[in-house]
Parts: C-alpha cells; sequence; structure tokens
C-alpha cells in the first residue's frame, strides 16, 4: 500500500527529470548548429545546468526505491551506459576548423 503513495510523486519527478534531460540535448544540439563560439559556450553551460539538476532529481528518485529495486536498476542503468556511449561517439563531431581543412 505505501509504494501506491510514493507512485504518483515519484512518477512526477521521472517527468520532470526527463522533461530536463530533453532541455540538455536542445540545448547541446543547439550549441553544435551554431558558429558564434560565445553563443556555443553558453549554450553548453546550460545544458550543463539542467544536466545537473537532472542528475540531483535522479539521486532523489533512487533514494526512494526499494532496495531489491536498485540492484536491477543499477544492471539495467550499467547495459543502457554502454550503449549511450557507443551512441554518442557516433553522434560528437568534429569542430569546424578541422572539418573545413582545404
Amino acid at each position: 500500500m505505501a509504494s501506491k503513495k510514493n507512485q504518483t510523486p515519484v512518477g512526477q519527478m521521472i517527468q520532470r527529470c526527463h522533461k530536463w534531460r530533453q532541455k540538455r540535448k536542445q540545448y547541446i544540439d543547439q550549441a553544435r548548429q551554431t558558429s558564434d563560439e560565445i553563443e556555443r559556450e553558453r549554450l553548453l553551460q546550460m545544458a550543463e545546468h539542467y544536466c545537473r539538476i537532472a542528475n540531483e532529481e535522479q539521486g532523489k528518485i533512487d533514494s526512494q526505491r526499494d532496495p531489491k529495486d536498485k540492484a536491477v536498476v543499477a544492471e539495467e542503468s550499467a547495459e543502457n551506459s554502454e550503449n549511450n556511449d557507443s551512441n554518442e561517439e557516433e553522434e560528437i563531431g568534429f569542430p569546424d576548423f578541422i572539418t573545413n581543412l582545404k
């Protein structure tokens, strides 16, 4: 019965976390597309800000889970991080000064 009471706030926390991760990705994508170095740095700082917020919220979510669930989630996140690492390497492009060598 106690888990049903915790589902609503945890569900809201997960939604907020997802929203912040989307904002982070949006800022990173914008930073990749801009040619102005100052604007790029500003966008990357905003992305970092949202990353910190999402990580803090994720810590709160994890602290409210049962210890049994934490072990399963840890295994899943380890598998997902391995997959994400390879995907991130593919997405990262070279800076303009390297790609425009002619």
